[in-house]
């Protein structure tokens, strides 16, 4: 499966529409959001990719009952603080922004978890913890550059592309 990674949109929809276009060239089947979305029009953005998608708040996502709304209306899954999807061929996957060490001990304390993506440090990262693999596809405002990433997991496999 190919799952989307973006993070820190901080409301620049227009640079997340550009991301979205990427990551479905390149194929993904699903999309993450790893927190700081910024804007209700970036949830809308989400959902206009036809595809699941699931979003975290960040630490600087003010107006998350706006976000939540707005969320459920257009159909993104979309959770304050965590979110762990299974993926379609039994692996699970977590969401969170990263800015809670509590939260990324949690789910670095999970065996059943595979993958951890996250946001927050405007940083792409891949690296692995013991069998899990700790995501982070950088961001695509206050960053240079702006990234996203895409995750195979068929191939076990991370691509960071660069966003202009």
């Amino acid at each position: 499966m190919k799952v989307g990674i973006v993070s820190d949109t901080h409301g620049k929809t227009s640079r997340l529409k550009r991301a979205l276009d990427v990551l479905l060239a390149r194929g993904a089947e699903i999309i993450v959001h790893c927190g700081d979305v910024g804007s209700e029009d970036c949830i809308v953005a989400l959902a206009e990719t036809h595809l699941p998608c699931y979003a975290v708040a960040g630490n600087m996502d003010k107006h998350v009952d706006r976000l939540a709304a707005t969320a459920k209306e257009v159909g993104v899954n979309f959770e304050l603080s965590k979110i762990i999807i299974t993926l379609d061929n039994g692996q699970r996957l977590a969401i969170t922004h990263g800015n809670d060490g509590g939260v990324i001990r949690e789910l670095l304390a999970d065996d059943s978890i595979g993958y951890i993506c996250v946001g927050h440090t405007h940083k792409a990262a891949d690296e692995r913890i013991g069998q899990k693999r700790l995501i982070n596809p950088g961001a695509l405002r206050h960053a240079h550059p702006t990234t996203v990433a895409i995750l195979d997991t068929q191939t076990d496999t991370v691509e960071h592309i660069r966003i202009k």
